[in-house]
């Protein structure tokens, strides 16, 4: 257990845990004060409680009265909240998605345990253990208890394969489970690379040197860094992967709180990319350790920071072992970029409020209007050339790039919503999957050679006439070439690796072109980081 608390530590920094003389607490208003409610209800309350559960709740609503961002994890699921972020979890090593009831496997990992075994993309899983595994009551949950388990462990699933009228069984035996946060890496042109990181995971360093490395082997000379939707991670991954742009012994943030004196993380390495043109891609979702390093770059204005402002989630939690084995992240400090400024947004109005606040941004018109931003000026920051930034709610752009409401209208949510997309593809797929291996035999000549045909799409539009969705060819038709691209990814992804879901997505993605365009002006582009 102890060394479980020191790699949950590692959540927020390995800088942060200090000797300190705890300050004193008055009993007779504080713990006893406590105790005694406890002992009163649990002794003489008219009805018998479950009182670990209250016990739970009244610390829940405690510290959701601190802050958005101290939290309380039950013993039970310390372990799953950190997989992400530890990088691994142990399991049967598949992706998979409920179709029709159903377990559709997308694809197995490469050289886990399923693709040891044989598992194949769109096999589906009918049994697990001899127990049906199909039907209304087989969620998601359900799979992830039935799936996971120990390392070494064993799991015998039923699956049907369309080239087989006979349940085909397979004992896997469970094993660690790598959890990439890179999403993709690739080249946009001959010399300006992209890779896309989806968090800030305990591996993310060497998933990004391994990128850099093998797109610069390629001719990258400059690089698109894809931080949308990134809600953050460990700080010191964060701080690690900033080392890689910046040079010297720069300042890349630095934490401080009423208990917590400051302390500073500091350039220390020679980073792999810390010359060539930089773009750094944000938005709404991009959060925590995401806005430090957006923060950071644009404070040394060693990149162009592109897309709408970020999430403004500047406190620092660390976690705290309560007696059960149960953890209590607790906020401890405020970070801040090299300028000074705290990008945590306002939180006075309570939680809710607080996540709700993309909603108001939609409503203010700011994801679509840059002029609709404004911040004060007791919130003015310079980055080290002199351009104004401000603090107090995120890190803001230096191009605005607006959420292209043609695009994602109320005809393709309810597309995603209803199924339809992800129904025509596993159809598309069960009928045409060894078709497709057999004439494009790899992802490049896939994503050159292939396109939906009109029958096809003319397919995909009855399936949403018959989920309800009210489409015509004119509600359509803005959004028509999109969503085929859309349709293009999915079955790319399916078929060949995750990653080329976006390079195949890639020419109608407004922000990554628009990122292209000022990277590949060089005139412009130094403007921009020069604020001359």
């Amino acid at each position: 257990m102890k060394k479980t608390l020191i790699i949950l530590s590692l959540l927020i920094t390995t800088n942060l845990i200090y000797a300190q003389q705890p300050r004193e607490i008055a009993p007779n208003e504080t713990v006893k004060k406590i105790s005694t409610l406890l002992y009163l209800i649990n002794n003489f309350y008219v009805d018998t409680l479950d009182m670990p559960d209250l016990t739970e709740k009244a610390i829940v609503l405690t510290l959701k009265e601190l802050d958005p961002h101290s939290a309380y994890i039950p013993a039970k699921e310390v372990k799953k909240a950190n997989e992400t972020l530890e990088g691994s979890f142990e399991g049967v090593g598949l992706t998979f998605q409920m179709y029709k009831d159903t377990i559709l496997v997308v694809a197995p990992i490469p050289g886990g345990p399923s693709d040891k075994v044989g598992i194949m993309a769109g096999d589906k899983i009918i049994t697990v253990d001899g127990e049906n595994a199909f039907g209304k009551e087989i969620t998601n949950s359900w799979v992830m208890d039935h799936l996971r388990g120990s390392k070494g462990t064993k799991v015998i699933v039923g699956i049907y394969r369309r080239s087989g009228d006979e349940l085909l069984e397979y004992e896997i035996i469970r094993d660690k489970i790598p959890i990439n946060s890179l999403d993709a890496a690739f080249m946009l042109d001959k010399s300006t690379g992209y890779i896309k990181l989806n968090r800030f995971a305990k591996q993310s360093l060497e998933e990004f040197k391994e990128a850099a490395l093998d797109l610069k082997k390629q001719g990258m000379q400059n690089l698109i860094f894809d931080l949308r939707g990134n809600t953050g991670g460990y700080l010191g991954t964060a701080k690690t992967i900033s080392d890689e742009f910046l040079d010297g012994k720069k300042l890349i943030v630095y934490t401080e709180g009423a208990n917590q004196p400051r302390q500073e993380l500091i350039c220390d390495t020679r980073g792999m990319f810390e010359e060539g043109r930089l773009i750094v891609l944000i938005n709404e979702g991009s959060a925590s350790a995401s806005e430090i390093v957006a923060g950071a770059i644009q404070d040394w204005d060693r990149g162009v920071i592109m897309g709408r402002r970020s999430f403004g989630k500047g406190l620092v939690q660390r976690p705290f072992q309560l007696p059960d084995g149960s953890i209590v992240r607790l906020t401890i400090a405020r970070y801040y970029t090299p300028s000074g400024r705290c990008i945590q947004k306002p939180y006075d109005d309570g939680v809710d409020e607080y996540y709700k606040d993309f909603y108001n941004r939609m409503e203010h018109g700011e994801t679509y209007h840059a002029d609709s931003i404004h911040f004060p000026d007791s919130l003015r920051y310079s980055t080290k050339a002199g351009r104004t930034v401000y603090g107090g709610g995120g890190v803001m752009s230096d191009i605005f790039i607006p959420l292209d409401s043609t695009r994602y209208n109320d005809t393709y949510t309810a597309l995603i919503r209803k199924g339809v997309v992800n129904g025509f593809v596993n159809n598309y797929l069960d009928e045409n999957r060894n078709d497709l291996k057999t004439t494009y035999s790899n992802f490049s000549a896939f994503n050159e050679g292939f396109q939906l045909t009109d029958e096809d799409f003319s397919t995909f539009m009855k399936n949403a006439e018959d989920e309800g969705v009210e489409i015509s060819e004119e509600i359509i038709a803005p959004n028509k070439e999109f969503i085929r691209l859309q349709l293009k990814a999915l079955i790319s992804r399916n078929l060949y690796e995750a990653g080329d879901y976006f390079e195949v997505l890639n020419p109608m993605d407004a922000e990554i072109q628009k990122a292209l365009e000022v990277i590949n002006d060089k005139k412009l582009y130094n403007q921009l980081i020069s604020g001359k």
